[in-house]
């Protein structure tokens, strides 16, 4: 009896080395990241979230690892343009923040470099990773409308409800949305009506809604930003966008709407550039954007996304608005990875000189 049981014993600790091993090797692989990245000392970081985010973000890794970090806010189309004109020799290591839709784009241009990050694992679906390892998803937003609650009452107005609302004419002059060159949310708002409408249908939508379009803002928090005050009435964008306007600038005049007959959602994301000068800074950058370190900074600086990571802590303050990410329409990644270049040129073609004057590039 004392035998088996000693054997039984002597298979559960194999058993339990077994296991452990991979562990150790995973925690001595990042030891080695670690130094090999600390001996390059340098990392210069493209973001395309909110700089106070972005500027959180970075300082924290140059605390923990003593990395030197330098970082540039630029919206996802100007950091995709950025990368294609240095064509594999890129000034940057590392994309921060910023919807999919350019990132994709980046990565069939063969401009990503594709890394497989231990972190990964914490993500809650591969839906949130590319499959080849050329980005990785850190948070999710919801697309919607954001209404200034007063300027529509005192124009006797009542708040669009869906899509389709956004083209009456009565709110001619009163909407505004990104620029589709260089807004990775204005990517999004097309192909998402692509996919909602199909293809002729979905760019002669925004061919349409370009009628009651005042401004196209560089950025794709731009409208968010000018909702509060009621130089725009309503902005299309990113929800949590919106509450940043309401919780951090008490801006209480701002409504959220999502869509009634669905909408899409960005997956916000991380990347190494392709030949960049500090390539184990950058796959260590990826493990730390891929932790609660990083991601749960958004809160604190005025992100309200949801987190796309098992082992982060949600934000309160998005659940509090009513948001639910799963609230969503299915949303073709691949369509859009292979697509968007075409689509954007094809409804830059179809609204010709409507829209000259107001795609805003500063």
């Amino acid at each position: 009896m004392k035998k088996k049981l000693a054997l039984l014993m002597a298979g559960i600790m194999t058993v339990g080395m077994l296991f452990s091993v991979p562990a150790a090797a995973e925690e001595a692989n990042l030891d080695e990241l670690i130094a090999a990245a600390q001996e390059e000392g340098e990392l210069i970081v493209y973001g395309s979230c909110e700089e106070e985010y972005l500027s959180a973000a970075c300082d924290h890794f140059q605390e923990l690892y003593g990395i030197k970090v330098q970082y540039q806010r630029l919206s996802t189309g100007e950091v995709q343009s950025k990368i294609e004109e240095e064509n594999g020799n890129p000034s940057g290591d590392v994309w921060f923040g910023g919807t999919t839709d350019p990132y994709n784009v980046a990565a069939k241009e063969g401009l990503l470099e594709s890394y497989e990050a231990q972190n990964a694992s914490h993500l809650l679906s591969d839906m949130y990773r590319d499959a080849d390892g050329c980005w990785y998803g850190i948070y999710k937003g919801i697309l919607g409308f954001m209404v200034n609650i007063d300027e529509l009452d005192r124009m006797g107005l009542e708040q669009p409800q869906d899509w389709a609302d956004l083209l009456d004419e009565k709110y001619q002059g009163k909407i505004w949305l990104s620029n589709y060159n260089t807004a990775g949310t204005a990517k999004l708002v097309i192909n998402t009506m692509i996919q909602k409408y199909g293809h002729d249908e979905g760019i002669q939508y925004l061919v349409d809604l370009d009628k009651n379009i005042e401004v196209y803002t560089k950025s794709g928090s731009g409208p968010s930003k000018n909702v509060g005050t009621g130089e725009c009435v309503i902005g299309i964008g990113f929800l949590h966008d919106g509450i940043t306007q309401i919780v951090d600038n008490g801006y209480g005049n701002i409504g959220l709407i999502i869509p009634s007959s669905g909408t899409s959602f960005e997956v916000g994301a991380t990347a190494i550039f392709k030949g960049c000068a500090h390539p184990n800074a950058a796959k260590l950058w990826i493990e730390y954007a891929l932790s609660p370190d990083c991601v749960e900074l958004g809160a604190q600086y005025g992100s309200y996304q949801f987190l796309v990571l098992d082992n982060a802590q949600q934000p309160e303050v998005a659940v509090e608005f009513g948001l639910d990410p799963d609230n969503v329409m299915d949303y073709d990644f691949e369509d859009a990875k292979e697509n968007t270049t075409t689509y954007v040129e094809e409804v830059m073609a179809a609204l010709g000189d409507a829209a000259d004057g107001r795609f805003q590039t500063e």
